[in-house]
């Protein structure tokens, strides 16, 4: 009988599809990055997404968000994406968390779920490197998006661990944040070389907010539709390709032709 994973199927079996179905994955920021990644881990039988972002839908996310629409401005992400998930597969267990995650919260996280992966689209640099930290003490995989912003060429992401990153300025800091805590590597990301784009000065006053509490808000990065979609997919395929790593998939290079 066919259902909505039997393409998924073809290629990777009953077994790869029931191991998908035990795993559970963390999405930290289920924005640009984050709800295309969350959408693919729905789309191929994720058992358990647990969502985390406490923002709510502005109209500057509607040009690369999925959740994000016109009709959707000021509503929850994570709850927003909870319903796309449950309308792709109402058997996922999703458990979205209107929260961010910080040094208060982060405990709240970790204790009370099992957790197999974590895939990192946040923007915050400080708790970027606090989640690394945590996963690698607690023998949790995680994927890491580097800087998606300012970016136009998603064809030059690639996935590297963190010790092999170069031009891409996010991946520089973190690289020196872990640094000063004794972590050299260990840490897969996806990160592009292509060289960050200036935003326009005039445009930036328009969008920007010189009262805003961060400096993202003070000047917002410039985005679009198919950088940071790419960067989701790519972590969303590292966590799904980890899982199924000892599924026999039969290749034609295999049948000799």
């Amino acid at each position: 009988m066919k259902h909505q994973f039997s393409r998924n199927e073809l290629a990777i079996g009953q077994q790869g599809l029931d191991l998908l179905k035990e795993q559970t994955v963390v999405i930290l920021g289920v924005g640009g990055v984050g709800s295309f990644a969350a959408e693919a881990l729905a789309r191929t039988n994720i058992g358990h997404i647990i969502l985390i972002d406490k923002d709510d839908v502005d109209i500057t996310n509607v040009n690369r968000q999925l959740h994000a629409l016109t009709t959707t401005v000021g509503q929850s992400k994570v709850s927003l994406m909870e319903e796309r998930i449950k309308l792709i597969n109402p058997d996922c267990k999703v458990t979205p968390l209107h929260m961010f995650y910080t040094e208060e919260t982060y405990e709240e996280i970790f204790d009370n779920y099992d957790i197999d992966y974590f895939v990192d689209a946040s923007d915050t640099i400080m708790y970027k490197v606090h989640l690394m930290k945590e996963c690698l003490e607690r023998g949790i995989k995680v994927i890491s998006s580097m800087g998606a912003a300012n970016k136009t060429d998603p064809t030059r992401f690639t996935i590297a661990d963190i010790s092999k990153t170069h031009t891409d300025p996010m991946a520089k800091i973190i690289r020196h944040k872990l640094k000063k805590l004794g972590i050299r590597k260990g840490i897969p990301v996806v990160f592009s070389d292509e060289s960050p784009i200036v935003i326009r000065e005039d445009v930036k006053e328009v969008v920007g907010d010189k009262n805003a509490i961060n400096r993202k808000g003070q000047m917002p990065p410039s985005s679009n539709a198919f950088v940071p979609s790419v960067v989701g997919l790519i972590c969303a395929s590292y966590v799904v390709n980890d899982v199924l790593k000892d599924i026999p998939v039969r290749r034609i290079k295999d049948k000799g032709q």
